[in-house]
């Protein structure tokens, strides 16, 4: 459902907010009606009202939580030099783009549940879409990265970039390693590098 009136909207807004801080702390199943109204604080009903299903609801948070990331990632690019100078400055951008800037506190949490949200997808086709459209935006911010940094890749390469920095992260959060971003750091400097 649309909210038609400026308080509606706000309302609306507070909702998604609310349901995208419950993702990114607790992944797809911490987004309940019930916590999403509480988080907010409005009534349980304002999350039936504002939203035909809570399928809906996790869908307007994944959105959220996305186009915020790459909008974050934009401003960083364009507040960055016309040319990335250093490997160093490439890699922690595209980290934070792939991994999410939760994981730069270290730990495994932020990492593991950013995964189980791409890997729980498949399970929610509402989302296939969504994540589709939100992949292909990353996918050229990233492109754009890596061209600015005088490191240009066609798509298939940056796929490439995207499996190998997926593989070592589940390969470090298989093996408990307690900060998977690190190792996702050394194999993209070696590769970048």
């Amino acid at each position: 459902m649309t909210a038609a009136t400026p308080k509606g909207e706000r309302r609306r807004h507070a909702l998604v907010a609310a349901a995208a801080e419950l993702l990114a702390e607790g992944g797809l199943e911490a987004v309940r009606h019930r916590a999403v109204a509480e988080r907010a604080g409005l009534p349980l009903a304002s999350t039936t009202y504002y939203f035909t299903s809570l399928d809906d609801l996790v869908a307007a948070a994944v959105a959220h939580e996305g186009r915020a990331e790459l909008a974050a990632g934009r401003a960083r690019l364009d507040g960055l030099a016309d040319e990335l100078r250093t490997t160093e400055d490439v890699v922690e951008l595209v980290l934070d783009l792939l991994l999410g800037t939760g994981s730069r506190i270290g730990g495994t949490e932020p990492v593991l549940l950013r995964y189980e949200r791409l890997v729980g997808s498949p399970r929610r086709p509402y989302l296939a879409p969504l994540m589709r459209e939100l992949t292909g935006e990353l996918k050229d911010l990233l492109g754009e990265i890596l061209a600015r940094s005088g490191r240009p890749v066609d798509r298939e390469q940056l796929d490439e970039l995207i499996a190998l920095v997926d593989g070592t992260v589940v390969n470090a959060l298989i093996e408990s390693d307690p900060e998977p971003r690190r190792a996702a750091r050394r194999t993209l400097r070696r590769r970048l590098g």
